[in-house]
């Protein structure tokens, strides 16, 4: 599988952007284990360019760039089985 790669568009550092960051770093350390996975964060209060190119109108959005197809989810992240099947994303693979 080639690298995962997501974007997180926030709103400035708050609980609710806090939260959605540390539920996709779980998310990546435990239920995407064994697969590379890259996340970049973007600020729209600070790169607002960013967001109106990305055509940004709610956050938190999670933008799936790859694998294809690429997918969107906004607003909230909490549910990790949700996001897996959302983004079309495989679990963590398991040792034999």
């Amino acid at each position: 599988m080639s690298t995962i790669v997501l974007q997180l568009f926030i709103a400035g550092r708050t609980p609710r952007t806090e939260h959605a960051i540390a539920t996709l770093q779980v998310l990546i350390v435990e239920r995407l284990a064994g697969y590379p996975c890259e996340l970049v964060i973007v600020d729209v209060l600070t790169d607002p360019q960013q967001a109106e190119e990305r055509q940004i109108f709610a956050t938190p959005t999670l933008i799936k760039e790859s694998p294809l197809p690429q997918r969107r989810i906004i607003g909230d992240l909490a549910d990790a089985d949700g996001l897996l099947t959302a983004l079309g994303l495989p679990p963590a693979r398991l040792p034999s």
